[in-house]
């Protein structure tokens, strides 16, 4: 029985001899892999046919992985955007000036990254997160920024100069305000420059310090223990 693919058989060939994959050929005619498999047992190409093959079949790799790699950017776009939205949509229902909502986001975020040392201070790499605190204790507790101080932890291999310049203007404190502390070692892996070393904010009033962690500890408690009971209650 003749296949209804029989026609396409010369073209088939013809373009497996010019160097083109079985799977672009079966996308490209329709046929089935397996008849073209049938139809290519016994065509025999030359030396220049296999590379040109072998050369195409790079070339469609390399194609692959770019497109695979524009899919994968485009899906994180879409997430990326998708989590904004949520975001903006759940700060839509808090009421963002009240002050009480601003202290228990202060005190939740001291809770997992301020030191619980005799110190009120806050390390991070992220400036974002310092403003935020700088801005906080500024509107919370009248903390000035003539008080505040900075500790900057900086790899061997870092300029102090640089460091303080960029900190100095996220943060808006004036030069003055920054010590510089660097690691003696030196630096066994090249130091990125995006890395701007950990900026440690520092003030002397513990009391803040205090009243924020037992917020924060507080606020976990009864959370806890509210989704514990309605978990009880759901499954009841």
């Amino acid at each position: 029985m003749i296949s209804k693919w029989f026609d396409l058989r010369n073209r088939a060939i013809s373009r497996r001899k010019s160097g083109i994959s079985i799977g672009q050929i079966e996308r490209e005619l329709g046929i089935p892999r397996s008849t073209l498999s049938g139809w290519f047992k016994n065509t025999h190409l030359t030396e220049f046919q296999k590379k040109k093959l072998y050369l195409n079949s790079k070339k469609g790799l390399v194609l692959a992985r770019k497109r695979a790699v524009m899919w994968h950017n485009r899906q994180r776009q879409l997430r990326i955007r998708k989590a904004q939205e949520e975001a903006i949509q759940t700060l839509s229902k808090i009421d963002v000036n009240n002050k009480s909502v601003l202290e228990l986001a202060l005190a939740m975020l001291y809770l997992g990254e301020g030191s619980k040392s005799n110190l009120t201070s806050m390390g991070n790499t992220n400036p974002l997160i310092l403003r935020f605190f700088i801005r906080s204790i500024e509107i919370l507790f009248g903390v000035s920024k003539a008080s505040i101080m900075c500790d900057l932890h900086l790899r061997s291999n870092q300029s102090a100069k640089e460091a303080i310049k960029y900190w100095s203007r996220e943060l808006g404190l004036s030069k003055t305000k920054f010590i510089v502390m660097k690691d003696k070692r030196v630096a066994k892996s090249k130091t990125f420059a995006h890395y701007k070393g950990v900026c440690n904010v520092r003030f002397g009033r513990i009391a803040i310090q205090r009243r924020i962690v037992h917020l924060a500890e507080e606020f976990s408690k009864i959370a806890i223990a509210r989704s514990v009971s309605s978990v009880g209650r759901a499954s009841a």
